[in-house]
């Protein structure tokens, strides 16, 4: 009987081994962490992402999608990532801004006029320094090329030039490029997690907001507010972040996979984001929201000062010289 469980055993153990091996030797899970819901189209094209890594390194290396900040607010899962837990977080310009400055300038008010703008930027020689700045600060960029679209000012009332925020109190996340934008354009910047964005509009603890139209869709923002004033003032470029301690601990081929697909998936999901666009704004109409068109030159020149004060002026010069904008 002995003799059976030792050979029972043997062959359990060699079955293990020939699983293990097939799987390579070894198997890795990335948590994937966004404040997005799961119907926005992003979030749609991170599962997407999932399954063509797992295909590629035969489910050596799994992804797992957390929409809605289930995993916690986005600065705290970027900590987390720089301490070596094995999540990805979807981030922006303006809070990579708090770990390389200059970073904070792909979050400026009319930075970019669209995503092609945005491609240029981030093949530029300035940009790549930036990635090796962050990578010394313990944050790995997978890709920096997701798009969610223009963004736009949420009012209850309808906005024309910069003088028609005076006293507006405007939720934008909380990072330097974000909020002196918006101050400059003469909005209060308040900055709060956007989960909590639809009940204090509701209360009135803040007067609107600025987002994009599929999260505008997304969280159904267009009951509690009336106006979308179609300044188009942040391109909203995002990126894939790991921490770089986790990020090392994966095969150099499993590094590969990952850093090429989400590059690829990230710009055919903003495609999708750029088709996708213009039936979200016909929808946003059919459910009672009323499009304005301000005079987006004076909004242009209104946040310049913001690139004043934050000492961006120059560094946007040198951007656009290397891109030939």
């Amino acid at each position: 009987m002995r003799h059976m469980d030792k050979l029972f055993g043997l062959a359990l153990a060699a079955a293990l081994f020939c699983a293990f091996s097939a799987l390579g030797g070894d198997s890795y899970v990335m948590k994937l962490s966004t404040q997005l819901n799961e119907t926005t189209p992003m979030v749609r094209g991170f599962n997407q992402l999932a399954d063509n890594v797992k295909a590629k390194t035969n489910g050596r290396l799994q992804i797992q999608v957390y929409p809605s900040a289930q995993l916690g607010s986005d600065e705290d899962v970027i900590e987390q990532a720089m301490q070596g837990v094995n999540v990805a977080v979807l981030t922006d310009g303006g809070r990579m801004g708090n770990y390389v400055r200059d970073f904070g300038i792909i979050g400026m008010a009319y930075f970019a006029d669209n995503y092609d703008d945005v491609l240029k930027v981030i093949e530029s020689p300035t940009y790549k320094n930036w990635e090796e700045q962050l990578s010394g600060e313990g944050i790995r960029v997978l890709s920096f090329n997701w798009y969610d679209g223009p963004r736009h000012f949420l009012t209850h009332e309808p906005i024309k030039v910069p003088a028609d925020l005076s006293g507006q109190r405007i939720r934008t996340p909380g990072a330097p490029a974000w909020a002196e934008s918006i101050r400059a354009m003469g909005a209060t910047p308040i900055a709060m997690p956007w989960g909590e964005v639809y009940s204090a509009v509701q209360s009135r603890a803040i007067d609107g907001c600025e987002v994009q139209d599929t999260s505008t869709m997304g969280s159904r923002t267009y009951e509690v507010l009336k106006y979308r004033n179609k300044t188009s003032h942040f391109q909203l470029i995002n990126g894939l972040i790991v921490g770089e301690r986790w990020f090392k601990t994966l095969p150099a081929d499993l590094q590969k996979i990952l850093l090429e697909e989400t590059k690829a998936e990230g710009q055919r999901n903003a495609r999708l984001v750029e088709r996708e666009l213009v039936e979200i704004e016909k929808k946003l109409a059919e459910y009672g929201m009323i499009t304005t068109q301000p005079d987006v030159a004076a909004f242009k020149k209104a946040a310049d000062g913001a690139y004043e004060k934050l000492n961006f002026t120059a560094l946007r010069a040198r951007i656009y010289k290397e891109i030939g904008k």
